[in-house]
Order: structure tokens, then C-alpha cells, then sequence
């Protein structure tokens, strides 16, 4: 599907991650994706209060079907005022009320009329520099719920934004071998005892400039990390009820969750806690009936969802590219850990989504007592979170940031995007802890897995969270 979004695979990207104070109440509004530090396409960074407010949509005739391209906007047919409101409102110019969500600082989605809406945010520039222009988008998609009478559209803020102009550091090492740290691993090891940081020869096989890839990419600004969104008092009520372990891996014995996978040096974590969340909603549904294993690499080249190997959103993927193109299965297009065209066949059996959403509702909403009712109550849910030079050498025990840096070459703060299956309290010691699934192999970790602070918003992994309904 052509796209102006898809501009050029050699633009360096760079996402930003700036903590947004709504006016109401402190909600965290940090910009995830497992993005790169090569080759993406979006440097834009647009806030809350840049995209909140009353837009003009230009639209296209709604004949097409989901091969449409919108590289060229064509004649307006349509025309429509909407105004975004607090926190997840939107409203038309005949009083039509429906939902909004922000995706990450790169672009927005409405939701009206039976209608969606999607188009990322304007920028020109490139990942060095940029300018973002926040009272515009490109040109992007319509659809209605059936997901048929597709069209294009374009639209402009009525308020003005002023353009936010970007400038970012560059990688000059990305070609030297990664090398493990093993003075960072010792300091790691003396100043704690909730988890063990070890060597991983494994490691070594991949450049700098993979390692970031792989665990996320290069660090974006910010200046504090806020708490995640407050909990309600009919939300805490529920939570109580529910129970103080519970792990997917083992439901009376059952099993869930799918293999661990390795996205390699391809900076597609995006794209496995995606098919890791979808196969597990599928396995539930069906109870085990159904334990596909579906292809990250259609993800990775089939889709102007995302960024292929240099990064992606996984609300995008798992939620909205699952609903209107469907997923397919590993063997219709096995995974290349690599930028490459779309091979799967038109006639492949797709397996769809009939539903997806940011827990707690919107952008935004996610805390600690949400993701645990969505997890007991509806499965697994995918989740972003700061991934710090300490992690990577995690081996067992619930992880926490220590503080430590790289002294090699030191990681920036990077997103990381993975699944999580369950949560737990530690016996001895008390302290609570979510389950994750990560997509670095079974050989790394905890066979794959690893164990987080729960409870304290540990690398912002409670300050958002995906979810979705899958047609078993």
C-alpha cells in the first residue's frame, strides 16, 4: 500500500519521549515503539496539547478497499470539522460524539460515525534534524467498521502550533562489535540482590549499532519520568478481588503462551509482542484448540503501519493492521530478521481482530490495577518500557534500573516493546513483580522471560499497554 509516510528507508529516526501533564491530573504520556537507530521514516514529536483541539478533514470519495493509496490525496469529496477533546472525546460539527488516542508523539487516530480515522503527524527533515509541524498531518486513511469504503484524507488544526524544531545525536561507533561489560556486570551484582546480571557470549556476535537495534534504539529526550495514570476507586475495588498471582504459562497446568521467539539484529519487537499477544488471545479463545504461530516478518514488510526493521507501534500492528488486513501464518512468510518486500500471497489465510484499545481506554490511562484486570480478566497484554544499558545483562530475579551505565559504549534510554503474561509477589522478600515475555531467544533471561517491579511503574512498563480481541 503506497504512502507518504514510507519516504525513505535511509532518514535517521528518533523518537522523543517527553512526559505530557494533562490538565486535569498527572497521566503519563510517554512515546513508545521499539524503534532503531537506522533507516526509520517519522522523526515527528507532537504532544497532547498539539493535537488536542478542532480539526478540518479533507476527504476523498470512500469507494476504495484497503489497498489504497493515499500518496496522492485525489478530489475532496467530504469535508469535516472535528474537535478533540479531554481525555479520549472527539465531537463533529453536528454534535456526533465519539473516541480519540494519540499514538505515541507520531500521529492520532478518531474514531466517529462509524468511521476510523488515522494519518501521522507532518515533519519535514530528517533524523539529524527536523521540524514538526503539529497542526497538520500527512495524507492518511478511512475506513468504516466493516472495513470496507476506504478513502484518503488530510487534515489541519484551525488553531495554530508552532513548529518544534529537533536536533538529535548521531551514532559514530555503529559498526564496532558490541562487547559485554564486565565491570558494569560486577557493580550491578554488589549493589543489589533482586536480580543477577550476567555476561551473554551471544551478545557479542552483534555490532553497536544492533545491539540498539535489538533492545530498541538510540534514547530519546526526556526530562522526568512521571507516574503512570491514577487508579480509580471502582478500579481498585475490582483489582481486590482478583487474585495476588496469576500467570498465563500455567492456568491449572494449561499453558498459553507461544514460544519465544528472536527478532535478531531487525529492530522489530514491535512486531513479536504483537503476534506474542495475538497468539495468546487466540489460544485462550479457542482453548487451545488453535496455537498458530503467526509471521512477524508480514508485519515487518507487508504493512505502512510501521517501520519495518527500524520500528513500529504495536497498537498499529496488533490492533489496527490485524483488523484490516489480518495476520498470516510463519510459514506463509518466514521471519528474514531483515528489511525486505512483502512476499505474502494475496490467497493466504488471515486470522483478524475485531477489537483493540490502549488499557485503561485511551493514551494515556494505564496504571498497575488496569493491566492486572485486563489480564486476568482478557489475557495478555503488550507493553513499552525504558529499556537502560543494565538490562541486557539480566539473568534471573525481578529487575529494577540500578543506575549503572555501559562503559564500552554506553546505551541511551531506549523502548522496548514485549508481552506481559502475568504478575507475582516474591515470598521471601514481598516484593511484587510482573511476568514478561521478551523476544531475545529462550537462552536469554529467565528462558526468555524476565521478571519486573510491579507496582512502582519500573522503566515506565505500567504507563501504557495494548490490548486486543481477537475472532478465534
Amino acid at each position: 500500500m503506497g504512502s507518504p509516510f514510507r519516504m525513505s528507508r535511509s532518514i535517521y529516526f528518533y523518537l522523543a519521549l517527553l512526559p505530557h501533564q494533562f490538565p486535569s491530573h498527572n497521566l503519563v504520556i510517554i512515546f513508545f515503539a521499539c524503534v532503531g537507530l537506522s533507516m526509520a521514516d517519522t522523526p515527528a514529536n507532537c504532544l497532547y496539547e498539539d493535537i488536542r483541539g478542532t480539526w478540518k478533514l479533507h476527504e476523498t470519495e470512500r469507494n476504495g478497499n484497503h489497498s489504497i493509496s493515499c500518496d496522492e490525496l485525489g478530489e475532496i469529496v467530504h469535508e469535516n470539522t472535528f474537535t478533540l477533546e479531554f481525555p479520549d472525546v472527539v465531537k463533529d460539527e453536528l454534535g456526533n460524539q465519539g473516541t480519540w488516542t494519540m499514538i505515541y508523539n507520531q500521529g492520532f487516530e478518531v474514531n466517529i460515525n462509524q468511521r476510523s480515522y488515522f494519518a501521522f503527524s507532518y515533519y519535514e527533515g530528517d533524523w539529524g534534524s527536523s521540524t514538526s509541524y503539529c497542526n497538520r498531518t500527512f495524507n492518511g486513511w478511512s475506513r468504516d467498521v466493516t472495513i470496507r469504503n476506504w478513502s484518503c484524507f488530510k487534515a489541519e488544526k484551525l488553531a495554530q502550533v508552532p513548529p518544534t524544531f529537533t536536533e538529535r545525536p548521531v551514532l559514530t561507533n555503529g559498526g564496532q562489535m558490541y562487547k559485554n561489560d564486565e565491570n558494569l556486570i560486577k557493580k550491578i551484582n554488589i549493589a543489589q540482590t533482586s536480580w543477577t546480571a550476567k555476561a551473554y557470549p551471544e551478545h557479542e556476535n552483534y555490532t553497536v549499532e544492533e545491539m540498539y537495534l535489538r533492545t530498541g534504539g538510540l534514547a530519546s529526550v526526556m526530562t522526568k519520568l512521571l507516574s503512570a495514570a491514577p487508579v480509580s476507586p471502582e478500579l481498585q475495588a475490582t483489582v481486590a478481588s482478583l487474585p495476588d498471582s496469576f500467570d498465563w504459562r500455567n492456568i491449572n497446568g494449561v499453558n498459553y503462551i507461544s514460544p519465544v521467539g528472536d527478532q535478531a539484529s531487525c529492530g522489530s519487537c514491535y512486531a513479536f509482542a504483537s503476534v506474542a499477544n495475538l497468539e495468546a488471545k487466540l489460544r485462550i479463545a479457542s482453548k487451545n484448540q488453535r496455537q498458530d504461530i503467526f509471521s512477524t516478518q508480514d508485519m515487518v514488510s507487508c504493512t505502512y503501519l510501521d517501520q519495518g526493521c527500524s520500528g513500529g507501534f504495536d497498537y498499529l500492528v496488533a490492533g489496527r493492521y490485524a483488523m484490516e488486513q489480518g495476520v498470516v501464518s510463519e510459514s506463509e512468510n518466514r521471519y528474514l530478521g531483515r528489511d525486505a518486500p512483502c512476499t505474502t500471497s494475496q490467497a493466504a489465510t488471515r486470522t483478524y481482530v475485531k477489537d483493540y484499545r490502549h488499557v485503561g481506554g485511551y493514551y494515556g490511562a494505564c496504571n498497575e490495577a488496569a493491566m492486572i484486570e485486563a489480564i486476568v480478566n482478557r489475557g495478555p497484554v503488550s507493553v513499552s518500557f525504558q529499556v537502560y544499558s543494565d538490562f541486557p545483562s539480566y539473568s534471573d530475579g525481578i529487575y529494577h534500573h540500578t543506575g549503572f551505565v555501559n562503559e564500552f559504549n554506553p546505551f541511551e534510554e531506549t523502548n522496548h516493546v514485549v508481552l506481559v503474561v502475568g504478575y507475582g509477589v516474591e515470598e521471601s522478600t514481598g516484593e511484587k513483580y510482573w511476568i514478561v515475555k521478551n523476544s531475545w531467544g529462550d537462552w536469554w533471561g529467565e528462558k526468555g522471560y524476565f521478571r519486573i517491579r510491579r507496582g512502582t511503574d519500573e522503566c515506565a512498563i505500567e504507563s501504557m499497554a495494548v490490548e486486543i480481541d481477537i475472532i478465534p
